[in-house]
């Protein structure tokens, strides 16, 4: 059998051979030449070091073409729970700028910063901070401050001022990149605002795994009602869970909800104990890859606001 294969595929590369000498030849006479390796051109732009995917969407939008913004964390990555790996730490030592949220949301950040002469800048210093509620974490400031697109207006002023301070040649750019970029943050909280204006009060209760909407709760007048405080799933305990059955119950709110780095396990318990919907996926710690729902911030907040107020109004996606 293998004599017979061969002889079967000796003619092919005969004629394989001899057709590959003709374009050869034709190609040398014409004067065509293989295409010459394009050099690599170095991005000497200054490289800015966020450690989470949504910070980093939040500073390229003020950064412009004019520097390298990068993640520490990958895109789907649980951002309060995470383990810098090596590699993590090199890249922070060849950055020239750190920005990080702060509040207590990277419990592993501070090995980035100690010993780094890189300037570090912590993004949330601005905002009008809210303590946790829940008594695990009572006393303790609720991290997830950029859940509010007001909150993220100052974010970009204070992420602004970093970049003039680090790059003063662009630093009118800069601060073009963050009015321009204000103004579409304050039209997806005016579009939210006015949406929920039309939601019964009786229904104003926003129900999730992950008490990470205090802020934006605030910001359009929403109660808020979770069976956690901080991304820690082992907190969703039977007694919780029966608390925000008795809650939706009550209350008669419409429709729940859960985010999509953790379990919505215990949250489809309270769907089946009452009468609400799954309101659908809220996303917060993470943006998506480009072809997903999230890639960028505006379209993580949109969606969120979105999907809130229409199962709060008992509409079908």
């Amino acid at each position: 059998m293998k004599t017979h294969s061969y002889r079967r595929r000796g003619p092919r590369l005969l004629r394989l051979g001899i057709m590959t000498l003709m374009l050869l030849f034709v190609a040398g006479c014409s004067g065509v030449t293989a295409a010459e390796p394009q050099p690599v051109v170095p991005d000497n732009r200054p490289v800015v070091l966020t450690t989470f995917t949504v910070l980093a969407d939040i500073a390229q939008n003020v950064a412009g073409e004019h520097l390298r913004v990068e993640s520490v964390t990958r895109l789907g990555a649980e951002i309060h729970g995470y383990e810098p790996t090596p590699d993590d730490l090199r890249r922070a030592s060849q950055a020239d700028l750190i920005l990080d949220n702060g509040l207590n949301l990277e419990a592993w950040f501070a090995q980035f910063v100690a010993d780094n002469p890189a300037p570090h800048v912590t993004v949330s210093d601005d905002v009008e901070v809210i303590d946790i509620a829940d008594e695990e974490g009572s006393g303790k400031p609720n991290p997830h401050a950029w859940m509010s697109p007001l909150n993220v207006q100052k974010y970009a002023g204070r992420i602004a001022q970093a970049f003039s301070d680090l790059d003063p040649e662009h630093a009118a750019d800069y601060s073009a990149n963050a009015d321009d970029y204000q103004r579409k943050l304050q039209a997806v909280h005016d579009e939210l605002a006015a949406s929920l204006a039309q939601i019964p009060e009786s229904h104003r209760t926003l129900v999730t795994c992950e008490g990470a909407f205090s802020y934006l709760a605030r910001d359009v007048g929403l109660a808020e009602k979770y069976l956690w405080a901080v991304n820690a799933e082992s907190q969703a305990t039977p007694r919780k869970v029966a608390a925000a059955i008795d809650t939706v119950r009550e209350q008669q709110i419409p429709a729940v909800f859960c985010e999509s780095t953790v379990s919505d396990a215990a949250m489809r318990r309270v769907v089946e104990s009452t009468d609400a919907v799954y309101g659908g996926t809220l996303y917060v710690d993470s943006l998506s890859a480009a072809d997903g729902p999230v890639p960028s911030y505006l379209d993580l907040i949109t969606h969120d606001t979105r999907t809130i107020a229409r199962a709060l109004k008992g509409e079908k996606p």
